[in-house]
């Protein structure tokens, strides 16, 4: 059985010429997945005493690791 890789695709973008992006997608998705493993069950502890720092601990990947490495890569 082969192991699969997550491959994103990014199309319409202006950062290059060809208008696709597929290795910014892909490695923040995977830096995205690796956050996430970290911070979900440590905002999910803070979650009960402080709401709102909650749940800026669990958006975090989304809202600040996945853009900022999709936008590290042109391509």
């Amino acid at each position: 059985m082969l192991a699969r890789v997550p491959c994103c695709v990014e199309c319409g973008t202006t950062q290059n010429p060809c208008r696709c992006k597929v290795v910014g997608p892909t490695i923040g998705f995977l830096a995205f997945v690796v956050a996430a493993v970290i911070e979900w069950p440590l905002g999910a502890l803070v979650y009960p005493f402080r709401h709102i720092k909650g749940r800026r601990i669990m958006s975090h990947p989304v809202s600040v690791v996945y853009t900022r490495v999709n936008h590290c890569f042109p391509i």
